[in-house]
C-alpha cells in the first residue's frame, strides 16, 4: 500500500456522558455495536485494523470496498434476521479455522459502516474540523460501505437514546485526535425493566452477596434468565444474604445450569420466583442483558408473573 497513513492508526475515542450536550457546534451521529475497526483502502488492497492496532483483514473477506485510495474509521457490525445489531454473533467471528471463517462469513455476514475519513488520496486529514472531514467522507463512501447518519438538530438524535444503542456526539471544529478522549461523547441508551430474582452468587467476601440473577416470563409462562446485577455497596453485599434466606429453594451448585447460563462456572443459590427488582441497563444481545444493569429498587408491589420478556423489546 501507498497510503499517507500506515497502520497502525489508534481511532479517537468518546468520553461518556448521561446527557446529550447541546449548544453550537456539535453534531450527532448512533451509536453502533460492533468492532471499531480503521480501514485502508488502496485500489483493490484492504487492510483492516482494530481498535487496539490489531489486523482484522482475515476474520471478515465479505467486506467489500470502493475502489480508491482512502483511510476510513468505522465499525463492522452484525445484524440478524430482524435488522437488530448482534454482538454475540460478531464475537464468534474472531475463529483461527479458515474454514470456519469462511462459512461464518456467508452465513452471519457483516457490514461496514463508515463515521469518518482519515486519508483521501495523498492527502492526510486528521488536521481537518470534523464538518470538513465529514463532508469528504460523504463524498467518498459508497455501496457496499454504509454511511452513519449525522444530524445537527439533537432533537433529531433523540430517536437513537430512545430506541437504538445511543448517540455520539461530536465537535464539529475539532481535528482527528489519535487514541485521545476529546472532541467527542458517548451517550448510551438506558432501559428499565422490572425482573425476577431467579438466585444469587456468593460475593468474594464470605457471607455476602456478589450478583442476583434476573429473569422474565416468557409469552408461555416460562420463566427465562436473561442476565444478573452486581454493583452493590459492601453494606448491601453483607445484608443481602439474610433478606434473601427466606426465599432460597435448598438448590446449589457450581457450574451453569442451562437456564443459568454463563461463560464462567460460578456458585449459584436458586430462589424461588417470589422477588422483583427494577434495574437499569444499557445493551442487550440475544434478548439478554448484557452490560450496565443496576438495581434501581425492590418492587413488593410488582406480581412476578408480570415481568415479561417482551420488556426487552422497548
Amino acid at each position: 500500500m501507498t497510503l499517507p497513513l500506515s497502520p497502525p492508526v489508534l481511532p479517537q475515542l468518546a468520553r461518556s456522558a448521561k446527557t446529550l450536550p447541546t449548544g453550537d457546534g456539535w453534531s450527532y451521529e448512533p451509536k453502533w455495536d460492533g468492532f471499531r475497526a480503521i480501514a485502508f483502502v488502496d485500489g483493490a488492497d484492504v487492510y483492516l485494523q482494530s481498535r487496539n492496532g490489531k489486523p482484522l483483514t482475515r476474520y471478515f473477506p465479505e467486506l467489500k470496498f470502493p475502489e480508491g485510495r482512502y483511510v476510513l474509521d468505522g465499525e463492522i457490525v452484525l445484524f440478524d434476521d430482524q435488522g437488530r445489531q448482534d454482538f454475540d454473533a460478531l464475537g464468534q467471528r474472531i475463529h483461527p479455522a479458515k474454514s470456519r471463517i469462511d462459512m461464518l462469513a456467508e452465513q452471519t455476514p457483516t457490514r461496514f459502516i463508515a463515521f469518518d475519513l482519515l486519508a483521501d488520496g495523498d492527502e492526510v486529514l486528521l488536521a481537518l474540523p470534523q464538518h470538513e472531514r465529514r463532508a469528504r467522507l460523504e463524498a467518498v463512501v459508497d455501496k457496499p460501505v454504509d454511511l452513519t447518519p449525522s444530524v445537527r438538530d439533537p432533537d433529531d438524535a433523540q430517536e437513537w437514546l430512545q430506541g437504538a444503542e445511543g448517540v455520539v456526539a461530536k465537535l464539529t471544529g475539532e481535528p482527528y485526535r489519535p487514541g485521545e478522549r476529546v472532541g467527542m461523547t458517548k451517550i448510551k441508551r438506558i432501559r428499565t425493566i422490572d425482573a425476577v430474582v431467579q438466585g444469587w452468587r456468593p460475593g468474594k467476601e464470605e457471607g455476602t452477596v456478589g450478583s442476583l440473577i434476573l429473569g422474565l416470563y416468557t409469552d408461555a409462562g416460562e420463566l427465562q434468565t436473561v442476565g444478573h446485577t452486581s454493583g452493590f455497596s459492601a453494606k448491601e453485599k453483607r445484608e443481602l444474604p439474610a433478606k434473601l434466606k427466606p426465599y432460597e429453594t435448598g438448590e446449589r451448585g457450581m457450574g451453569d445450569p442451562s437456564r443459568w447460563a454463563n461463560d464462567r462456572e460460578l456458585e449459584w443459590v436458586a430462589l424461588r420466583p417470589e422477588l422483583v427488582v427494577e434495574v437499569t441497563f444499557d445493551h442487550t444481545s440475544n434478548d439478554r442483558i448484557r452490560h450496565g444493569t443496576k438495581i434501581k429498587r425492590w418492587r413488593e408491589d410488582k406480581p412476578p408473573r408480570e415481568c415479561l420478556k417482551t420488556q426487552l423489546l422497548g
